[in-house]
């Protein structure tokens, strides 16, 4: 038997579907193998590291194109660029949190009005959607 896994092995080793690695090809997160004359692309363990390695970046909230930059720095010495990528990532994640935080204390207060409502005919929540933004 050749070296290497067929493309459905390595879904399998790390959890993935086929067309989830036929994306991160096509998105040059890692690299397609040739294929042999009347054969199968074999894929080294490499990829399943790399693959990993997407995966968990993803985990901490990294798009794919930042996954892919993380990549590619991988084999460098030093993290500057890395920590630069994180830092501008941890800066975005906290703007999301403080928006996600706003949008928590709007809506518990919109939940009170609503619990203290006597008049049935409206409804504090709904009449807030119908102003808009």
């Amino acid at each position: 038997m050749r070296e290497g896994m067929t493309i459905g092995r390595l879904a399998e080793a790390v959890g993935v579907n086929v067309e989830t690695i036929r994306y991160y090809q096509r998105r040059g997160l890692i690299v397609e193998p040739d294929k042999p004359p009347g054969g199968h692309r074999r894929y080294s363990p490499k990829v399943v590291e790399q693959i990993g390695f997407i995966r968990r970046a993803q985990q901490l909230g990294f798009s794919l194109d930042e996954a892919k930059n993380l990549l590619d720095l991988a084999d460098k010495p030093g993290c500057k660029d890395a920590r630069v990528i994180a830092e501008k990532k941890h800066e975005s994640v906290q703007v999301q949190i403080e928006r996600l935080e706003r949008m928590r204390d709007e809506l518990q207060g919109l939940i009170k009005e609503c619990a203290a409502n006597r008049d049935r005919k409206s409804c504090p929540l709904i009449e807030e959607l119908k102003r808009g933004a």
